[in-house]
């Protein structure tokens, strides 16, 4: 299975949230640069998350985004169910409409199995403690001592 763009900002989104402190507000510009993303994808993932209970926002000068204690308790599963819109995982139609072989096909339940599977496997992840110690801190990146050239005879 594979989740949609949409799906990996809110998830995302949601992770940094939750490496604030209790209660601290956070604009959706510091959000996408924190997460990497263009500030209008994650507009629009803060305002299905607010629409979803999991995150508050409060407007004004000094206003923000932060996570609310449903968003705290959400699992990964539960998630992704909700920001999936797709009816079914496979269009089971050919240029001329349905499949000629849609009555008697079972690969739509079958698939419709298999992703309610994908999701049963992350009901138990919550998505609060997915984030490390330190995240979102610096990447360490190893050092290495500069290779120098050799010296020449005549240099000392």
């Amino acid at each position: 299975m594979r989740i949609n763009a949409f799906s990996d900002v809110s998830l995302r989104a949601l992770m940094f949230l939750a490496t604030l402190p209790e209660g601290d507000l956070q604009t959706s510009r510091i959000i996408a640069e924190a997460v990497d993303t263009p500030y209008t994808h994650v507009s629009k993932a803060i305002i299905r998350l607010r629409e979803l209970g999991l995150v508050e926002s409060v407007r004004g000068r000094t206003g923000g985004v932060r996570i609310s204690p449903a968003g705290r308790a959400a699992t990964v599963g539960w998630l992704l169910r909700r920001l999936d819109t797709r009816a079914d995982v496979a269009d089971c139609e050919t240029p001329h409409g349905d499949c000629p072989l849609h009555l008697g096909c079972g690969l739509r339940t079958a698939l419709r199995r298999a992703r309610e599977a994908f999701y049963a496997e992350l009901d138990d992840i919550v998505i609060s403690e997915l984030p490390h110690v330190g995240f979102p801190g610096p990447v360490l990146v190893p050092l290495q001592t500069p290779t120098m050239p050799p010296r020449r005879p005549d240099q000392g």
